[in-house]
């Protein structure tokens, strides 16, 4: 059997460090890039894998000599941690700790960038833990701020996008009393259009699409005494990011803000001033949507979303069959 070139790539990062011409930092800093090589370009889990256990064996070289290069190996090993396909609670709570011991030395010692993205990343650690109780909301809000201190739409647009997006759900997954409902979701349509103001369709389309797709959402989903006119305003958004996301070049996003726009049309009434008239033509249409996502996913193998879909389908169906009688 031949072996795969992460292996040969493992066992020639171990051969240089035992070789006597690198003094300890260079040998430590062999590690840490091969092992962001691995983490940046896996093509199977046990590529990351490998990416924990060279950036360990460079933590373990470092000592107490080495604070700067030890910090990075811990943030590149919990940001391997992070990215393992079925993350376990355990390895996300062993991420959580690296970051934790890691971002005072960066604070002290690296750049303002490096800083920002472990501060980043961190803060999405902490929105993975929430759902287990495991890490706070408010703490992960905290650390993308911190990155937004660095991450300004002027110099790090894509960045400042992704914050944003990441701050305005980790809003919606706050747990409020149900009469505070409205508030986290303000909040979250609030975070949405504050991103939207700096980042346009022109010069940044991948994050302008994605930042509507879930203004979008929220909008939908807003408690509100206006339902019609948030849908409205929703539709609005997903149009806005269906200027960027098409079948052909990105189908997966495309049918993802298909099928959120179906869920929208099939709760407005074709005319918002009668909306005791029903809405016909906007069901047709989001059966249209529907189907057309099912398709895509089920073409791309997105099981758990084409069973989504394929449930809302049957949904608008009955509507339509019932509208008949």
């Amino acid at each position: 059997m031949t072996p795969s070139i992460t292996d040969s790539a493992v066992k020639a990062a171990i051969a240089a460090v035992a070789s006597e011409s690198a003094s300890a930092d260079e040998k430590i800093q062999m590690l840490i890039e091969i092992a962001q090589g691995f983490q940046k370009k896996p093509k199977t889990a046990q590529d990351l894998r490998n990416a924990v256990s060279l950036y360990y064996r460079a933590y373990e070289m470092c000592g107490e000599e080495y604070p700067l290069l030890k910090a990075r190996a811990q943030v590149g090993m919990a940001g391997t941690l992070q990215a393992i396909p079925d993350v376990s609670t355990q390895l996300l709570v062993q991420a959580k700790v690296g970051y934790e011991e890691a971002l005072p030395i960066l604070q002290q010692l690296a750049s303002p960038e490096e800083l920002a993205e472990a501060q980043m990343n961190f803060g999405l650690v902490l929105q993975s833990l929430v759902p287990y109780n495991l890490a706070r909301i408010t703490d992960s809000i905290q650390a993308y701020h911190e990155a937004l201190r660095v991450f300004t739409w002027q110099d790090y647009p894509q960045e400042y996008a992704i914050l944003y997006n990441n701050i305005a759900i980790a809003y919606l997954s706050m747990p409020l009393a149900s009469e505070r409902e409205y508030l986290r979701q303000g909040l979250a349509v609030q975070s949405f259009e504050t991103a939207l103001k700096h980042i346009n369709l022109i010069d940044h389309p991948r994050e302008y699409a994605m930042l509507q797709n879930n203004l979008g959402n929220a909008l939908q989903y807003l408690v509100s005494s206006h339902p019609v006119e948030n849908n409205l305003r929703a539709i609005a958004a997903y149009d806005e990011a269906l200027k960027v996301r098409n079948s052909k070049d990105t189908p997966l996003e495309y049918a993802n803000t298909i099928s959120n726009k179906a869920n929208a049309l099939f709760n407005l009434p074709d005319d918002p001033e009668k909306p005791e008239a029903g809405n016909p033509k906007n069901l047709l249409q989001a059966r249209a949507y529907y189907q057309q996502a099912l398709e895509i996913f089920t073409n791309y193998q997105q099981i758990e979303q084409a069973e989504i879909v394929a449930k809302a389908l049957q949904d608008v169906e009955a509507e339509i069959n019932t509208d008949k009688l």
